[in-house]
């Protein structure tokens, strides 16, 4: 047996809303974890290079 939901005008549009919204929230939530990414690796190359500048520094 099958159920059928049906919905009228103003909760079909909210529904769409919410999907926009959680589409919205996902490309977002993407584009933080690939900035955040590319921030730490930035940190950790430039961690990597004060490392170098500093032993170098102390040889000499």
């Amino acid at each position: 047996m099958r159920h059928f939901v049906f919905l009228n005008h103003h909760q079909l549009e909210n529904l769409n809303a919410m999907h926009d919204l959680l589409h919205i929230m996902k490309v977002q939530n993407e584009l933080l974890d690939n900035a955040n990414k590319k921030l730490s690796d930035e940190i950790s190359e430039f961690k990597d290079k004060q490392v170098k500048y500093t032993t170098r520094r102390k040889r000499k």
